[in-house]
């Protein structure tokens, strides 16, 4: 993992939807970003909280520190787009959402996503011609989007102006956030 103050200055967009977020999917990366010195901060499409789940039953809910609407890439030094199958879906659908995403890309900043995460980046046109892992069942969508979808337990590509983490599910999530302090203690690309 990074060292302790391995993004240290930096402030990592936890983007999510008011609910359907896999909770371990949310808490496990921001706890690594935090105690890797970084500053998490909770985006999503509406103010107030989210709700967390663990698979299909509710869990925590966690405070909103920006409304998509209200803020830009520009304010963030990298992205983590967490799974469970309705936050991506909602995501998908709001085009603020989706902008927010594709700037990180446009701006070349660091992104990682878990499990069903990368339906965000499939909307965003963000996987075509890289090689990147989600849940088995995003296959096809990844494929259609001009992506190659791999099985294994994190994915790191640097394919493109920046570097994007991918992986399939909570049990992976060790490797990933390994991977993304890494990338994202290294910054945008040159």
């Amino acid at each position: 993992m990074a060292g302790e103050n391995g993004l240290q200055g930096r402030t990592v967009a936890f983007l999510v939807a008011p609910e359907g977020v896999e909770q371990v999917e949310l808490t496990d990366p921001w706890d690594a970003v935090r105690q890797a010195g970084g500053t998490p901060r909770l985006v999503s499409t509406k103010t107030g909280s989210v709700q967390g789940f663990n698979h299909l039953d509710r869990a925590d809910t966690f405070p909103v520190d920006h409304a998509v609407a209200d803020v830009s890439a520009d304010a963030f030094d990298a992205l983590v787009l967490p799974g469970g199958v309705a936050n991506p879906d909602f995501l998908r659908t709001d085009e603020r959402a989706v902008a927010f995403t594709r700037a990180f890309f446009d701006q070349h900043k660091p992104v990682a996503a878990i499990c069903h995460g990368p339906w965000t980046l499939v909307e965003a046109d963000a996987v075509r011609g890289r090689t990147l892992t989600s849940w088995p069942s995003l296959q096809t969508d990844i494929r259609n989007a001009g992506g190659t979808w791999v099985d294994e337990q994190v994915k790191v590509c640097d394919g493109g102006p920046n570097i994007l983490i991918t992986s399939r599910k909570p049990d992976d999530l060790k490797a990933f956030d390994e991977a993304l302090l890494t990338e994202f203690a290294r910054g945008p690309k040159a």
